[in-house]
């Protein structure tokens, strides 16, 4: 653990000093138990960017095992206690281990686009967290970030990008009947997107800018 507080410390340096880095409603965090924090992907930066805010040890998530063969990238993923993920295919033992940690307590950080949005908008996400929350019955905590998509031109024209990182009120999810199981997969993704979707700017909301549930979230300030 000492490892990992030295790299989380590091990790916080470099943001700050070559960033501007705006950070709300980090006590809406749970200090204690198992959860899952849901964000929208934006550039490679976006792990570090989250990893850097949790005061918490317990926490982990989902690494593409395309990184395996690089020996920075599977130091810093065994400090972690990273999960390694085949984005391939459903990767039964990756969804096994992430379920065993959240019913033993741990925090796991989960993008359930499942890949970096290309143009900053949110994409479609996947049902995967939908399904560990089936599992598990752990809360959600939704977490929206803006500015990383943007930091290597900002780097190249010599200043500082802002990074906003908005994190919402931990919510659950309702559990389905298994003859509605892939509706409800669906209605709860959709639940997850769009309150991500509620805490971004307008132009970041992509295909759920249109949602009913996110105009519903919007009109009654639900976050």
């Amino acid at each position: 653990m000492k490892t990992r507080r030295i790299m989380r410390s590091v990790v916080r340096f470099l943001f700050r000093l070559l960033s501007h880095v705006e950070m709300l409603g980090l006590e809406n965090i749970p200090p204690t138990g198992g959860c899952i924090l849901c964000s929208n992907h934006l550039g490679i930066i976006d792990a570090g960017f989250v990893f850097m805010v949790l005061e918490r040890d317990d926490v982990t998530g989902f690494v593409a095992e395309k990184y395996q063969k690089n020996m920075w990238a599977s130091g810093l993923v065994r400090i972690v206690h990273g999960i390694w993920l085949n984005r391939g295919e459903a990767d039964t033992d990756a969804i096994r281990q992430a379920r065993d940690l959240l019913r033993s307590g741990w925090c796991l950080g989960i993008a359930p686009e499942g890949t970096r949005s290309r143009t900053g908008a949110l994409i479609p996400g996947k049902s995967g967290v939908a399904f560990l929350v089936d599992k598990t019955g752990v809360p959600v905590v939704p977490m929206a970030i803006t500015g990383t998509e943007r930091i290597l031109a900002e780097f190249k024209r010599l200043r500082r990008p802002r990074l906003t990182m908005t994190v919402g009120k931990p919510f659950t999810l309702p559990a389905f009947e298994r003859k509605d199981r892939e509706a409800g997969l669906q209605r709860n993704t959709d639940e997850i997107m769009c309150r991500i979707a509620a805490m971004l700017p307008a132009h970041y909301r992509g295909v759920y800018a249109e949602h009913p549930r996110l105009k519903e979230l919007l009109s009654g300030s639900v976050l």
